[in-house]
């Protein structure tokens, strides 16, 4: 069954890679994160500046399922309601009807998120977590699969709001697309030269095919040795240097999720120690409350990761070998 799992899964995850390949030029490392959160059934955090392409890469993996794509652009005058939904009065039946808000969809882009308020943003915390939206008292529960993919810029802090950390820690991953190099330029100047590779994308997997994957995933094997590295990584990240507040339980439990995604796509039906190491930067960095001398340190989260993954004791190779079948 474990197999199985890992060979539908793969499948998926090659399909949708390469269909996005015909819009992105390079990103490995940021596209297989984010497919990786679709299949994990987590939210995705992208941080860079404008222009390198945050919003295309997520057009391109909306494109390429055959999902409901819905985008919020954020602004200091968005209201919760502009999320989620409001009841209206119908004048013609007297009686109150519920308008859905475009957060009832199964990909969901929040462009800048920063740039509305915090009241707006915390219209996004229950559907996040809970999968559903209470409105007056009456809760409406989301369609499966759902996700967030919120975008935000770095380096503008005029007009914005800072997410809080409990926001931030429904994030399953945060991640940058940054600068590409010469020859990536070149490449993108030449797809893009007559036209978007993104105007003609078709889907490659329907939305049954999805979910299928996504409930596949609890099939891959993770074995106790390797449950008590990550407990041991997130337990020294709340006693590391500089660091103010570490991972919390839920941390770690998106941690062990992710490091299941990064061994299905890499073709095994187990965890690795190499997956987990793999999963730590994009699911932990973002999570660390860092003092105020670190906060200003270009990646010292980063660092501060590395140095973690340097120093906690790996599980021997016969240890995860010797897994269920």
């Amino acid at each position: 069954m474990a197999t199985n799992a890992s060979e539908e899964i793969t499948e998926v995850y090659e399909k949708i890679k390469s269909n996005i390949a015909k819009v992105i030029v390079g990103k490995d490392k940021t596209v297989d994160m984010l497919i990786v959160a679709l299949l994990c059934g987590g939210h995705v955090l992208l941080e860079d500046v404008p222009g390198t392409g945050k919003t295309m890469l997520i057009k391109a993996l909306a494109a390429s399922v055959g999902c409901e794509y819905k985008r919020i652009q954020f602004t200091p005058d968005l209201l919760p309601s502009d999320i989620t939904g409001v009841n209206f009065f119908n004048v013609k039946k007297s009686e109150f009807e519920f308008v859905q808000g475009p957060v009832f969809a199964n990909i969901v882009l929040a462009d800048e998120i920063n740039r509305a308020t915090p009241k707006t943003q915390s219209g996004l915390l229950e559907c996040m977590e809970e999968r559903q939206v209470t409105i007056d008292g009456k809760s409406y529960v989301l369609a499966s699969p759902f996700m967030v993919i919120a975008t935000q810029n770095p380096v503008e802090s005029m007009g914005t709001f800072p997410l809080p950390e409990a926001q931030l820690d429904r994030f399953l991953v945060k991640g940058s697309m940054d600068y590409p190099d010469h020859s990536e330029s070149i490449d993108i100047l030449s797809r893009f030269d007559r036209s978007s590779p993104l105007e003609t994308l078709e889907p490659v997997i329907t939305r049954d095919e999805l979910l299928a994957a996504v409930n596949q995933l609890p099939n891959v094997y993770i074995c106790r040795e390797l449950m008590g590295y990550i407990t041991s990584i997130a337990e020294y990240t709340r006693k590391a240097p500089r660091v103010i507040l570490g991972v919390s339980p839920r941390g770690a439990i998106s941690l062990m999720r992710a490091s299941k995604g990064y061994a299905a796509i890499s073709g095994r039906n187990y965890v690795t120690p190499d997956d987990v190491k793999r999963a730590a930067h994009p699911v932990l960095e973002h999570r660390l409350m860092l003092d105020n001398a670190a906060r200003i340190q270009k990646n010292a989260a980063a660092v501060i990761i590395d140095d973690i993954l340097s120093t906690v004791t790996v599980p021997t190779e016969a240890v995860f070998e010797n897994r269920a079948e």
